[in-house]
């Protein structure tokens, strides 16, 4: 492609500003980003307090390992040294748990502490353990069968700032000229065009077409109602949740590393705002539905509310860890979508018909920590240069999604160990009022 090439992008979500800055650090000169909210969208999965970086210790030769580490040694560069990106970044270190031994052996597959470099994991057996690698007054629980390893900071484990991130890419992007155009009509995309058995630009809510020689669509787990993905995009939501501290308890979470129990759920400090993350760990919700073509499929919503299970299930974690603020009114909640392909690997590539309409989705519930480097890769495909082991492994492949079992875990612990559905849940709240809890 020319410099010159028009290149649309589909969402001003993490992928989305990752190609666009790309875009233009390396010449071209015609990008365009649509996304119906301004930057950063209030609906973006990216647009987060804060987010974990890590990366599982491989001890395989497998393609999937090849890729891994690759996309990690590109992302924590980034960190580390792009001015873009490196303000936002804290190399605090994490705390790994689980609460059964099902799930400290799948925790240890997956950190793979016994191949990891000497003096970067310890292991953890007793809750003094744990309470030892925080300030005191940080965790007060009793940590009922936790066992675990620290893993530090210098390994490439710690967390980002994630919202402040997204605000960073985007003035950069745009300094080096790339265009937005966001609101619910203008940049509010409802469809893709087509002409010759090709796509051909996109169709926005107030009815403009726009033409480009290549449309990269990047809109997270709204890809899928854009463009049909064979069944490979599913989109999930989780929970999130805050909890104010006070000006003692500011500085007594400052400095401390992430702690993540792959059964329970994590916390996460954001200083900037005076408050406390939570997560509670499950395998995701669902919302199936028919759309007007009579085809189920799970659809995105928006709520800044959670399920009351949700609720139940946070409190639940932090009375095991923190008690001291289980009851604590929550200052914020909402659900985050993302979009899980098959296998987890990323879905990154021309369309095998339609070559002009490059996907860049199927994130996975891991696609922030790579927003410093995503982009190049998302370039080179689209130039025809990716590693074609990476090429392969996030190749258009709806064959994998024949028979896909949407109730499955996909690797992910807690809650009723599958994925559930928000039609089912008991009810909604935001966490300000009084529930009984579990």
């Amino acid at each position: 492609m020319e410099k010159n090439s028009s290149i649309l992008i589909v969402g001003g979500g993490t992928w989305g500003l990752s190609s666009a800055l790309h875009l233009a650090r390396r010449g071209y000169n015609n990008v365009t980003i649509f996304d119906p909210y301004p930057i950063p969208s209030p609906i973006s999965a990216g647009n987060d307090v804060n987010k974990i970086v890590d990366h599982a210790t491989q001890s395989t030769h497998s393609d999937e390992s090849y890729v891994g580490s690759i996309l990690f040694h590109a992302t924590i560069s980034g960190w580390r040294e792009d001015p873009v990106f490196k303000p936002f970044y804290y190399e605090t270190g994490t705390i790994f748990a689980a609460s059964s031994a099902e799930g400290e052996a799948g925790l240890k597959r997956r950190e793979n502490p016994d191949h990891a470099e000497p003096g970067t994991m310890t292991r953890l057996n007793t809750p003094e353990d744990f309470k030892r690698l925080m300030k005191v007054g940080a965790l007060t629980g009793d940590f009922p069968g936790w066992r675990g390893w620290h893993k530090k900071g210098t390994a490439g484990s710690g967390f980002v700032n994630a919202k402040n991130t997204m605000i960073s890419a985007a003035a950069e992007a745009k300094s080096l000229g790339v265009k937005f155009v966001t609101g619910v009509e203008d940049g509010h995309v409802v469809q893709l065009t087509y002409s010759n058995s090709n796509v051909t630009g996109v169709k926005t809510k107030n009815g403009l077409e726009h033409h480009a020689d290549c449309t990269i669509l990047s809109a997270g787990a709204m890809s899928d109602q854009i463009f049909d993905t064979e069944g490979q995009l599913l989109p999930k939501c989780w929970t999130l949740m805050h909890i104010k501290l006070t000006d003692a308890e500011v500085e007594i979470y400052r400095d401390n590393p992430v702690m993540y129990n792959t059964e329970r759920g994590f916390f996460i400090p954001d200083l900037e705002s005076k408050e406390l993350k939570i997560c509670n760990e499950f395998p995701g919700y669902t919302n199936f539905s028919a759309d007007s073509s009579g085809r189920i499929r799970s659809v995105p919503v928006a709520r800044e509310e959670i399920p009351i299970e949700a609720e139940e299930r946070a409190r639940a974690y932090l009375r095991e860890c923190m008690p001291h603020l289980a009851e604590r009114p929550f200052s914020f909640a909402r659900i985050c979508w993302c979009a899980d392909t098959p296998d987890r690997s990323f879905l990154i590539g021309r369309h095998p018909t339609y070559t002009k309409l490059l996907l860049a989705s199927g994130d996975s519930g891991r696609s922030f920590m790579h927003i410093p480097s995503i982009g190049g890769f998302i370039v080179d495909s689209m130039e025809g240069i990716l590693d074609p082991i990476m090429a392969n492994a996030w190749r258009w492949r709806p064959e994998t999604a024949i028979g896909r079992d949407v109730a499955a875990p996909q690797g992910r612990a807690g809650g009723i160990g599958k994925p559930e559905d928000l039609r089912d849940v008991k009810g909604w709240t935001d966490g300000k009022a009084t529930h009984a809890l579990l």
